[in-house]
């Protein structure tokens, strides 16, 4: 049934049971009703008395109107919006579209991704008179002086703790890590530091850097600590460097005393084991001649004690046998004939090269003969020559 259907009494009318005669809502009488509301609000007696007028009613509706709509706020990626209700912090609204009740709460947004660089013992373009002697001057434990530079990289990872937790959470850092620089240096020498030191001092720094700023809830999230450069102190920058060159080149002359060790050493091991060798292999060719020759002579001495004549004979012979045989020239003593002949065998055989030579005479011969058996006896033992000549005279 339709609310304005006859015979119901109206009791549906969405207008407050008014009839239909009476027709539709004057927009007048509507204007006057939401006047009247406002000036109840705003001090008004609800019949247009108080200063209030239809104009001024339309003003506060847009007023109302427009303050609502700049409510509306927009969070930048890669930030977060720390709201604020009369100065308190209420909460905190991440990347996106968002409403708030202007001019009761406020927004205030944090880059919480990009990446901030504090610098100690520099500003600006380091090396260009921008050094800061009270932040980059350090004592090592070994009582010398350094030269610090270094660089810290970090960013916001609690937009509250970074707004709301410290006065200046930047200067705290900068302040907490030339704290903790100074610490990792007092406890390491110098040589450390000038040399292969850097990446462990820049990890340690991390770490404990990053420990101070948590205890404080500062906000802030430590990503790397650069050691920029490690140097001593330019007064004495000379001196340094002299220092510097002299253990150098006590490295050097180690390194090459070393190579010429390695050269050197082996080599006279292997002379040395050579020698040995050798020695050992005379000793043992020595001693195994000495033996044949032993064994040799005992069995002569066997053979001579059964036939003495004999065996001397023998002997002899053996002893111009091997006399002869080094000799290239060959004497051949010609039956019926007064003349030795003289043949050059060397050259027959092609070991000689020189002219033929007349055949000598008898004297010549015999002359040769017995240069030939003295020789024989001087490369004979004693006791065998003794026994030659003893031989000889018996005849």
């Amino acid at each position: 049934m339709a609310w304005n259907e006859p015979g119901d009494g109206g009791s549906k009318d969405p207008w407050g049971g008014r009839s239909p005669q009476d027709g539709p809502p004057d927009l007048d009488e509507a204007i006057k009703n939401l006047q009247k509301k406002l000036g109840a609000i705003f001090g008004g007696d609800g019949r247009g008395r108080g200063g209030s007028s239809p104009l001024a009613g339309l003003l506060v509706g847009a007023v109302v109107v427009i303050w609502g709509l700049f409510g509306f706020y927009i969070v930048e990626e890669g930030k977060q919006g720390v709201v604020l209700q009369f100065g308190a912090y209420r909460t905190t609204t991440s990347p996106g579209l968002h409403w708030f009740p202007r001019f009761v709460q406020s927004v205030e947004q944090v880059d919480v991704s990009r990446i901030r660089t504090a610098e100690i013992g520099y500003r600006g373009v380091r090396g260009k008179n921008t050094q800061m002697e009270r932040e980059s001057l350090m004592l090592t434990q070994d009582e010398n002086i350094v030269d610090i530079q270094l660089a810290v990289q970090y960013r916001v990872k609690d937009a509250k703790d970074y707004l709301f937790s410290l006065r200046d959470p930047d200067a705290t850092l900068v302040e907490a890590t030339e704290s903790a620089i100074r610490e990792i240096i007092g406890k390491s020498k110098m040589d450390f530091v000038l040399t292969e030191g850097r990446g462990d001092i820049g990890m340690r720094a991390t770490q404990m850097v990053q420990q101070i700023l948590d205890n404080y809830k500062s906000g802030l999230l430590i990503t790397r600590v650069n050691l920029l450069d490690a140097q001593p102190p330019e007064q004495v920058q000379h001196a340094f460097e002299d220092a510097v060159k002299a253990r150098e080149d006590e490295e050097r002359q180690k390194n090459e005393a070393e190579a010429y060790a390695n050269d050197v050493l082996p080599k006279a091991r292997g002379a040395a084991a050579r020698q040995l060798e050798e020695a050992n292999g005379y000793k043992s060719k020595v001693i195994a001649r000495a033996e044949g020759d032993a064994a040799r002579f005992e069995q002569v001495l066997k053979e001579y004690e059964k036939a003495p004549a004999v065996t001397r004979e023998r002997m002899y012979l053996e002893t111009v046998e091997s006399v002869l045989s080094s000799v290239s020239k060959v004497m051949v003593d010609a039956s019926g004939s007064s003349n030795l002949l003289y043949l050059p065998l060397d050259r027959l055989v092609g070991r000689g090269s020189g002219p033929l030579v007349e055949a000598p005479t008898a004297a010549t011969g015999s002359t040769i003969v017995d240069d030939l058996v003295e020789k024989a006896k001087r490369q004979a033992a004693p006791n065998l020559r003794d026994r030659l000549r003893d031989d000889r005279e018996g005849r």
